[in-house]
């Protein structure tokens, strides 16, 4: 397999979170996000990827896009250990947190977004700052509330185990601490991710500290 790849591009970091949890090997493709490289633009990735986004993941001559559909993809395909619960009611409570965090706080937020905001509306970096902290509230209070319903033991965002919700919490956890968003409303978050953050498959996958 391999894995075209951005550090600290969210979408990327679940999939190696996912990747490794299931203990799979994989060939790092980097894709250079930033400008004025910016190769997710480049004749060569568009033709993986009309999109231009990373995370792709090429498995045989199969070529994958979108993190959420890779990762049901690899946990169908190589089921231990599982992702998603058995029943079809926690399948669903997974999935809501998942893509709460997937498609509701990260697409607000991400570098396409951000870059638009500076370079084709204008705003300065306060404005931006502003946006990003905004958005990342409203979807962390959300979760706040929905999780301390979930969580089993307080370690994982649904029951007692790693499932796609905690695969999706971590990097969103990590950009806004990147992004010195307050996250002391949310104790409960907080403390699920210290947790998965001690456990080798998600510490394995971080990207390096900023400014590295």
């Amino acid at each position: 397999m391999k894995l075209y790849n951005y550090p600290r591009s969210s979408a990327a970091y679940r999939v190696r979170i996912a990747l490794n949890v299931k203990g799979l090997d994989y060939e790092d493709m980097p894709v250079e996000l930033r400008a004025p490289e910016s190769a997710q633009r480049s004749s060569e990735f568009l033709a993986l990827n009309p999109e231009g986004l990373v995370p792709v993941l090429i498995d045989g001559e199969r070529v994958l896009t979108q993190s959420l559909a890779i990762i049901e993809y690899l946990d169908e395909t190589r089921p231990q250990p599982p992702l998603l619960p058995a029943k079809p009611r926690d399948r669903a409570q997974v999935r809501s947190l998942a893509l709460a965090v997937a498609c509701d706080t990260h697409p607000l937020n991400n570098l396409r977004v951000l870059t638009y905001l500076r370079q084709t509306l204008g705003a300065d970096e306060a404005a931006v700052q502003a946006w990003y902290a905004h958005w990342i509230a409203q979807g962390l209070t959300a979760l706040e509330t929905q999780v301390q319903k979930t969580t089993g033991d307080g370690r994982y965002m649904c029951g007692e185990s790693v499932t796609l919700a905690d695969v999706c919490i971590v990097p969103q956890m990590a950009n806004a601490l990147r992004m010195k968003c307050d996250v002391e409303p949310y104790p409960t978050l907080r403390a699920i991710c210290t947790h998965l953050g001690t456990l080798a498959p998600f510490a394995r996958a971080a990207p390096p500290p900023p400014g590295k």
